[in-house]
């Protein structure tokens, strides 16, 4: 049975959307278009993800609902516009999450989530097919995602067509080659170059990550969460002594440093 409250409560920021795009409307909300507020339906998705992070249920809550708020602002203003409706939205991923789990809505018998992947991924090329688009092997794979979830997603497409490394250890291979040529492009002053290789070598750990199924975007976040940390504890350290960080010596930072990342809670 659907849950009354929760279509009562989308259907009360439905309605509430509608009148504050109509006539006695809000000024700001009416003067919005689907271009001009990109920027805070990235913003929102990106709060959820850090409310996530926090491990706070009552932020995550709020933050889902301002992520909400921007689906139904773009679905209202494709309304007005005549080219589709939120129910329209609802209907297609409801279609779309029954078409695709024939092993739970159908009679497809799974063995595990990995059989699950696949038939996911079938089912999606041959949806593409049947709508008459290209077969492109990066088909799916958004152009404005961050350049290293997309690395992640265009090497995972990649594999499917057969082009990747075996194992762990040619990725490893990949890694040290395009970091010594990283290395040449920087010996010889050649910035173009430089660019080029940094570049290689950030699609190589990219595709490493995913072969260690640790997504780099994560590992990367993990990264800078500690070099923050440690930063501060040295920021600590040189203000107990009245100190400040840019008054120190090489040698004094380094021992700072090495006493931050010895910090048993990294």
């Amino acid at each position: 049975m659907p849950d009354q409250r929760a279509l009562e409560a989308l259907g009360r920021l439905v309605d509430i959307m509608a009148r504050l795009r109509g006539p006695g409307g809000c000024p700001w909300d009416r003067e919005q278009s689907p271009e001009s507020l990109r920027p805070y339906l990235l913003e929102e998705t990106y709060e959820v993800l850090d409310a996530l992070d926090r491990g706070d249920p009552a932020a995550v809550r709020d933050e889902l609902g301002d992520l909400l708020l921007q689906i139904v602002f773009q679905s209202q203003l494709a309304a007005e516009a005549g080219r589709f409706t939120i129910a329209d939205v609802a209907q297609a991923i409801a279609d779309k999450l029954v078409r695709r789990h024939p092993h739970v809505f159908g009679d497809t018998a799974v063995r595990d989530a990995d059989e699950v992947v696949r038939n996911w991924s079938r089912i999606k090329a041959d949806e593409r097919r049947a709508a008459g688009l290209d077969d492109d092997v990066f088909a799916g794979v958004p152009a404005a995602l961050p350049a290293l979830v997309r690395a992640e997603k265009l090497g995972a497409k990649a594999r499917h067509a057969g082009l990747d490394w075996p194992d762990v250890a040619g990725v490893l291979a990949k890694v040290h080659e395009e970091v010594d040529e990283l290395a040449r492009a920087v010996a010889e002053g050649d910035r173009d170059a430089v660019t080029h290789e940094l570049g290689d070598v950030l699609l190589a750990l990219a595709s490493l990550g995913r072969h260690l199924d640790v997504p780099g975007e994560f590992a990367l976040k993990a990264a800078n969460d500690r070099f923050v940390r440690r930063v501060r504890r040295v920021e600590t350290a040189a203000g107990r002594r009245g100190t400040a960080l840019a008054a120190l010596g090489a040698d004094e930072l380094d021992r700072l440093w090495q006493q931050a990342k010895a910090d048993p809670r990294d």
